[in-house]
């Protein structure tokens, strides 16, 4: 069916020259209406012609701003987020009420005539000159939908939008033109619809359907005649007319549509009367809008899935284009987000650890072999109440995504990663040391990747107690966390294998740089992020193979089509072999190690402790083969005060340890993520043992005075300032760096015993 055309089937040009009739109206008709009659006299019509035919697609099909849903693994929605608030339409859905009340109250003759309506300019032209200023627009519907548009496509910036919408010519000239062709290309019943769907109706509500919602809380298409009335009298001035703040106004405003809809024979007058004769009655919905609605404690993950769509290039080649995309919306998108883990995160998270404490934990997990993220949760609530202890800063990811300037030491942590470096280059699991509680190895010993010696002088780990001497192997030393062992299987091995390693495995930064390649690696020196742990050990539970950690599934756009979005990308890492040995050897670790009050029960799991220095973090990351979970605990706000003789969830500690906080809270972690699901097992393989002295179990792996945790005299969380050149206001609820590692001298250290 085509498109009613107006004109009579002019072209563009053709009606320009018709109704600007090129000469005497000429600057008057162009200005549209608003000018005084003196002022009208004497305008050219040059340049008004030019062009009339170049007409810009949006204006014809204008991409509208709208509702983002954000959904999880199940299709359950997590929240919705928007620059705008709007649901298009068809003209369908929406009430003929409706449709009456804004053509009577807007333009009447909308029927009638072209893009200009000639007799409402006369009129305007008229009274103007008898009032000797601008007092009546005479602006068609088809005209104001093209100022809409101008100011839809100018956003927020408050120069678009007053150059959208200032009173001069020029504007009028290009907001005829265009108006003229979109007659030609769409017909009346398409303006109406674009027009109910693009018009702003106050309080947050943009077209028709988002105001049919906010003030009733009902559809479009379900309006009756007062309601009606009652939205299209707010268009003209949503501040004075909008019913939630001004009901008189309103009422006032809203019986003038209702009279001019009888007088233009919409409706009888009765029904006319009897709408004016009835209250408004508002049953008014307030909008939820953005990750701080989510659902279910997921406003850290919601806010990472923004993050990804505005950074990923996927998405868009510059910036700019990918926040245009996000402003837009209109958008629905599946994520990775699985219901039962979030909830378990975000009970493991706060069973242990109170919102108010002065420390924090952050809960994530990864399932192996996908790379898909489960679950984020942390102790503090998502939200900007820091009376309420809210915080936005996401402490499971990097600083670019959201997170932390570094990310957090991790201490003993990256031990395992040195061990898959070691097994990959032919060193057994029996390699055995012997040392006493502390050592001294040459800094030239370690050589880099380039192939230079790491530093100069001496690099002087130790162990978490004095009496931590003898001979280890592989197995004991994760087991016991040996710091004197790693630092010598290191040295075997290659600094230069050991940071490949790591890089293979995933483990990145919170700043993005690259990895340090300093001795003090093996002992947690590199910050990085609970995500990234997460992701790395996963590449053991997947035997061997990393895949990149996603958030999203699947993104239909407005018009139903699909965007295309960044799948995980595997890898291998290691051999099969080297991570079956590793998980045996974890395995340990929550079976008479340092991780005994993490241990699941029933399935096979493993997993390694982590503190660093001075106890400024705390550690347990563990897996399943099929779920891998990071937990972090430290303090968030910039201080990073050691936790020794503190109180957390009510609990007092003389010291904190990877082992008796995050590991507790890792296990009610995974039980809750795991529950009902299938407990597949490792592929076992018999590891070789060698010579050890220190196979005895110990109840409390923290039996150390405090401080004697360092990796070497001046271990790798004490240097850098928090947040450089980022100011908090006082009693801010925000993140900390890990403290900047030392970069590579004698004394570069880090990592505790756990």
């Amino acid at each position: 069916m085509a498109n009613k055309r107006s004109g009579g089937g002019l072209t563009g040009t053709q009606q320009a020259a018709k109704f600007l009739g090129v000469s005497v109206l000429s600057g008057a008709v162009l200005a549209g209406i608003a000018l005084p009659a003196a002022g009208a006299l004497g305008l050219a019509a040059k340049g008004t012609v030019e062009g009339f035919d170049e007409i810009p697609a949006n204006l014809k099909t204008p991409p509208l701003s709208q509702r983002t849903t954000i959904l999880d693994a199940e299709g359950g929605q997590i929240a919705t987020v928007y620059s705008r608030d709007r649901t298009v339409v068809t003209l369908k859905d929406i009430s003929p009420y409706m449709q009456k009340a804004i053509v009577a109250i807007e333009d009447a003759r909308f029927y009638e005539h072209g893009a200009v309506d000639l007799k409402g300019v006369l009129r305007a032209l008229n009274r103007n000159a008898q009032e000797g200023g601008v007092t009546q627009g005479a602006s068609t519907l088809t005209q104001q939908y093209v100022k809409n548009v101008f100011v839809e496509e100018a956003g927020d910036d408050p120069d678009k939008v007053a150059q959208a919408t200032q009173q001069t010519l020029g504007r009028k000239v290009r907001e005829l033109k265009f108006a003229i062709q979109v007659e030609e290309e769409l017909g009346k019943k398409k303006i109406l619809e674009n027009y109910l769907n693009i018009t702003f109706f106050g309080q947050q509500a943009y077209g028709v359907e988002a105001a049919a919602k906010r003030y009733f809380s009902k559809s479009a298409k379900d309006l009756n005649l007062e309601e009606s009335a009652l939205l299209a009298g707010i268009v003209q001035s949503p501040s004075d007319f909008e019913p939630v703040n001004d009901a008189h106004q309103a009422t006032l405003r809203r019986n003038v549509v209702l009279q001019r809809m009888a007088d233009v024979k919409y409706v009888s007058q009765a029904e006319a009367d009897a709408a004016k004769a009835k209250p408004i009655t508002l049953k008014v919905s307030k909008p939820k809008n953005g990750c701080i609605t989510a659902v279910d404690g997921a406003g850290f993950f919601c806010d990472y899935v923004r993050k990804t769509i505005l950074n990923d290039p996927a998405f868009g080649k510059t910036e700019e284009e990918r926040q245009k995309l996000w402003n837009l919306g209109g958008l629905t998108i599946r994520t990775t987000l699985d219901p039962r883990a979030q909830e378990a995160a975000n009970e493991a998270a706060t069973s242990h650890v109170n919102k108010d404490d002065k420390v924090a934990a952050s809960v994530v997990q990864v399932e192996p072999g996908t790379g898909k993220i489960l679950s984020m949760g942390q102790s503090r609530p998502y939200g900007l109440d820091q009376k309420k202890h809210e915080t936005v800063l996401n402490l499971a990811v990097e600083k670019k995504m959201g997170g932390t300037t570094y990310g957090f030491q991790v201490g003993s942590t990256f031990k395992p990663i040195t061990a898959a470096a070691a097994l990959e280059k032919g060193i057994t699991p029996a390699q055995s040391f012997s040392t006493g509680s502390k050592i001294q190895l040459p800094m030239s010993s370690f050589t880099n990747c380039s192939g230079s010696p790491a530093g100069s002088g001496i690099w002087d780990p130790q162990n978490e107690t004095e009496d931590e001497t003898g001979s280890w192997d592989m197995t004991s030393a994760l087991g016991k966390s040996i710091n004197t062992y790693f630092a010598k299987l290191e040295q075997m091995t290659g600094l230069c294998e050991t940071v490949e390693m790591a890089k293979a495995m995933g483990y990145e930064r919170g700043d993005g740089a690259k990895l340090g390649e300093n001795p003090s690696i093996t002992l947690g020196g590199e910050e990085s992020t609970p995500l990234s742990m997460a992701a790395t050990y996963a590449t053991f539970a997947n035997r061997g193979t990393y895949c990149t950690p996603i958030a999203v599934t699947s993104i239909t756009a407005a018009d139903g089509k699909s965007l295309q979005v960044p799948k995980s990308s595997c890898s291998q890492a290691m051999s099969e072999r080297t991570a079956d040995t590793i998980n045996q050897m974890l395995k340990g670790v929550v079976e008479d190690g340092t991780g005994t009050r993490a241990g699941l029960s029933d399935r096979d799991n493993a997993g390694k402790t982590g503190t660093t220095n001075d106890r400024k973090d705390a550690w347990f990351v563990g897996y399943t083969p099929n779920l891998s979970t990071a937990v972090w605990v430290g303090d968030d706000v910039g201080e990073k005060a050691s936790m020794y003789n503190i109180t957390i969830g009510g609990q007092y500690y003389d010291k904190v340890c990877g082992g008796c906080l995050p590991g507790p809270i890792w296990k009610i972690a995974m039980t809750g993520a795991l529950e009902a699901s299938e407990t597949p097992s490792f592929n076992h393989v018999d590891v070789p043992r060698g010579a050890s002295d220190k196979e005895k179990d110990e109840e409390d792996e923290d039996k150390g005075k405090p401080g004697d945790s360092r990796g070497g005299d001046n271990g790798g969380g004490d240097g850098g300032q928090p947040f450089p050149g980022i100011s908090f206001p006082p009693g801010f609820i925000g993140g900390a760096d890990g403290g900047k590692t030392n970069g590579g001298g004698t004394n570069a250290g880090a990592g505790g015993r756990n």
